[in-house]
């Protein structure tokens, strides 16, 4: 079984799924993976300490939006649970001295689930979400670094966020990306290019607009869990996908 990349994706907004380029784009980068034993997603919309393993039998939505239309209430995606992949992640967490807990009855947010139906719209490949109990980046790297042996067993761990967040900000927005949201996303781009792991932890402060960017961190935040499971190979990231929606970056990341 080859090794599997580790990936951190911009999730959108349940309107993603009409939007006329990004689910192709989230599709053809899925096409290209080799196809995942499980899943384990991390979202910026799940925050628990410690951390949590989230439902492993019959895996429920969460519908974390408001005043959306309903057709959006309506989606359903009806993916397995991974039991197997829970127990492993509680042993291997507790064995390293990270506390875990068990919430047996929660879903599957926005932020899992809506990207998940773009890749794999069978929902034939097991899936768990487990929180992030943190939003300190090294701590979430070394939670990463944990969870990274799970890769050679055929598990896609992906960080769900968004590249640049400041929903307030884009109020006051025109037509085109807001200088805040550029300026952060060519930073971010570089500094993932150049392997500068300490301004990217440092991003709230190394970044242009780095507090406009993320006023709160919770969408960057997955990007280090991501960064800690692939760390031997931060230098083979590339960009999948660029280019922003509704003012925000969704640029989204693979690394291996």
């Amino acid at each position: 079984m080859s090794r599997m990349p580790a990936l951190y994706l911009s999730h959108g907004a349940p309107p993603l799924a009409d939007d006329p380029v990004w689910p192709g784009q989230l599709a053809a980068w899925s096409a290209d993976l080799p196809r995942p034993t499980a899943i384990l997603m991390i979202s910026a919309h799940w925050e628990e300490a410690p951390l949590a393993i989230g439902a492993t039998e019959t895996v429920p939505l969460v519908y974390d939006f408001w005043g959306f239309p309903e057709h959006y209430y309506g989606v359903r995606y009806a993916a397995p649970g991974a039991p197997e992949l829970a127990e492993r992640i509680r042993k291997t967490l507790r064995t390293a001295g990270t506390p875990v807990q068990d919430i047996p009855d929660r879903g599957l947010d926005h932020g899992a689930y809506v990207p998940l139906v773009e890749m794999y719209p069978d929902a034939d490949i097991p899936v768990l979400q487990v929180s992030m109990p943190t939003l300190d980046p090294r701590k979430l790297m070394d939670i990463g670094r944990k969870l990274a042996p799970l890769r050679d067993e055929g598990v896609l761990i992906v960080g769900s966020g968004f590249f640049t967040h400041n929903l307030a900000a884009l109020r006051h927005a025109g037509p085109t990306p807001p200088g805040w949201s550029t300026e952060f996303d060519d930073w971010g781009q570089r500094a993932l290019a150049g392997q500068d792991i300490d301004a990217l932890i440092d991003f709230e402060h190394a970044a242009p607009s780095g507090s406009l960017a993320h006023p709160r961190t919770e969408h960057f935040a997955p990007l280090f869990v991501t960064m800690g499971a692939a760390e031997p190979e931060l230098g083979s990231q590339r960009s999948v996908i660029d280019g922003f929606w509704m003012g925000l970056a969704k640029r989204s990341v693979q690394f291996g």
